[in-house]
This record gives C-alpha cells, sequence and structure tokens, in this order.
C-alpha cells in the first residue's frame, strides 16, 4: 500500500509562512500522525503572491456574496485563493485528508470572522475560500481543524476517516460489485458504531447496485464518509461491542463471558476507556480467530501506537 497523503496548512509543520511571519506549529500532527502519513503542505496565501509578513485578509459580506478582502490596500484576493484550488488539483486528487489552519480567511473550516464592511461589525460565521473549494472539488475527503484535534474524540474520529478514504482510493479505479461489496464489509461495524441509520441505508444501497458507475461509487463513499463524520457515542460503541461479544459465545466459558459482559459494562458507565474491552475481544480473536471479525476495520483502524482510543 503506498504512503497516505495528507494535505496541511505549512504553518501547522512549522513553516514560516503565516500573515506575521510566524507559524503555529501542530504537535500531534508534526511528532505523531507524521510517522504514519506523508504530509502535503500548501499555503494557498503565499500560492497566490502574498510576502511574508503581509498585511492580514479578512472575509467580508457583500450582498449575497462573501469575499477576501485585504483591508490596507482594499485588493479583492476571492478568485486568486479559489484559483489556488484549482491549480493545486494534482496535489489534491492524491490526498486522503486535509489539516487545516483555523480561523484563517483562506484556510478556516468554520466560525471564521465575516465581516459586515460598512459597520465593520463581525460574526464568526465564515469558511475559508480555499476550503471552500477544495470542498467544490473533493465533496467526500476528510478535513479537520488544527484547534479541534486538541479534542481527543475529533482526533480519533480525523484519523479514522483518514484511513477509510485511502483504503477507498486503493480500490475506487478498479471498482466492481465484488469489490465494492467487500469494502463495505469490512465497513460494517464501523458504520453501525457510527450511524444505524446510514449503516441499513449503505446496505440496501450496496445490494441493490449492479453496475458501478463513477456517480454510484461517487455517492456511496459520499454516504460513508457522512456516516463516520460524527464521533460514536460510547452507547453505539457497546452496542457494536456487544455484537461482538455474539460471535464468542460458542468459544468463551461462563467466566470469560462475565469478564467480557463487565468490561464492556464498564466503558458504557465511563469507568473505562474504548481500548480496554477491545485489548480482551482482539486476545479472544487470536485464541479463537473468525474470518468476518478479522476483517472488520473496527477492530483495527489504524495504527495502535497513535493511541486514539486511550481516551475514548
Amino acid at each position: 500500500m503506498a504512503a497516505i497523503k495528507v494535505g496541511i496548512s505549512a504553518c501547522l509543520l512549522g513553516d514560516l509562512v503565516r500573515y506575521d511571519g510566524g507559524h503555529k506549529k501542530s504537535a500531534f500532527c508534526a511528532d505523531e500522525l507524521s510517522r504514519h502519513v506523508e504530509f502535503i503542505k500548501l499555503c494557498p496565501e503565499v500560492g497566490i503572491g502574498l510576502p511574508i509578513p503581509r498585511p492580514t485578509i479578512r472575509l467580508e459580506q457583500h450582498g449575497e456574496d462573501i469575499r477576501a478582502i485585504i483591508p490596507k490596500t482594499g485588493a479583492d484576493v476571492t478568485e486568486a485563493l479559489r484559483d489556488f484550488a484549482d491549480r493545486a488539483q494534482s496535489h489534491l486528487r492524491q490526498i486522503s485528508g486535509y489539516v487545516l489552519c483555523a480561523k484563517s480567511p483562506s484556510c478556516g473550516m468554520e466560525r471564521v470572522k465575516l465581516y459586515n464592511p460598512e459597520t465593520g461589525h463581525a460574526r464568526k460565521e465564515g469558511e475559508g475560500i480555499f476550503v471552500r473549494r477544495l470542498r467544490e472539488l473533493h465533496p467526500a475527503i476528510p478535513i479537520e481543524e488544527d484547534g479541534r484535534l486538541n479534542d481527543s474524540h475529533l482526533r480519533e474520529n480525523f484519523v479514522l476517516r483518514v484511513f477509510v478514504y485511502a483504503a477507498w482510493q486503493n480500490i475506487k479505479t478498479q471498482l466492481d460489485k465484488a469489490t465494492l461489496v467487500n469494502f463495505h464489509t469490512d465497513l460494517k461495524l464501523l458504520l453501525l458504531a457510527h450511524d444505524q441509520a446510514l449503516y441499513r441505508a449503505l446496505g440496501r444501497f450496496v445490494a441493490d447496485c449492479q453496475t458501478i458507475t463513477e456517480d454510484i461509487a461517487e455517492a456511496y463513499i459520499r454516504q460513508v464518509m457522512t456516516a463516520l463524520s460524527k464521533p460514536a457515542s460510547r452507547a453505539n460503541h457497546t452496542n457494536v461491542l456487544q455484537h461482538i461479544q455474539g460471535y464468542f459465545k460458542s468459544q468463551l466459558s461462563a467466566a470469560q463471558k462475565q469478564e467480557l459482559s463487565d468490561l464492556i459494562l464498564a466503558y458504557r458507565q465511563g469507568e473505562q476507556p474504548l481500548l480496554a474491552p477491545l485489548t480482551l475481544i482482539r486476545h479472544y480473536l487470536r485464541e479463537y480467530p473468525n474470518t468476518y471479525l478479522a476483517r472488520q476495520r473496527y477492530i483495527d483502524p489504524y495504527p495502535n501506537d497513535l493511541k486514539l482510543r486511550y481516551a475514548l
């Protein structure tokens, strides 16, 4: 499998490219995630030819339109930022996710200050120009902001989606019904943990597919990414863990069943992290192999050394 590539705002890897000549280095990205992905660094503002340091850009509401304006000069760089995303397509087509710099008028994913140019008042309702174009070009791609990655649930959720999307990219160029069914089968317990309604809907969608067109493939992966975009709740994880336990009902002793049940309940009540029952399940899976469970991405969705399930 080729290296997983992830786009990232260059300042988050320590590059001195911000408007003030500084950076916003993300320790998680630079020191941990970098062990498992190849980052592709981009800075849209530098990419359109702005200097370092540079006058600030702000988002302004002009009627129904949102523009990126440099207040000091009055220059409108909206189209330049959108065009930069178009020019970066050779890179963007390779990536399996994107980490963005929060609050940036080019890269901010949400709650960017949006100004009224007449009053100067701002409300936190904007979205960066570059990221808006990124979503238009690649609506299924997982994206996240650096600040939100400090939340353990959002961090785990983003990395999970990146690894699922990377697996999808590896098969989508040679997609047929059998390949789609196999891919979907691997995701079943993961989807069940995140969105039960979409889990059922996607099962029907795959079953009804006959010829896999590009439009069908895009509709499928967008639904998968939608289902996975919300972190799974303790209740849903508990449901999946109990479902998995059922696969061992013929192999485990009464004492072993009780031990696993108690551990799952302790997780449900917040007394144990998700890793605790999963570690015991992995132990039983090695002792009593099960082909269906062994292929489930829910069991091992990403490298264990990222320790993302320690705090869930």
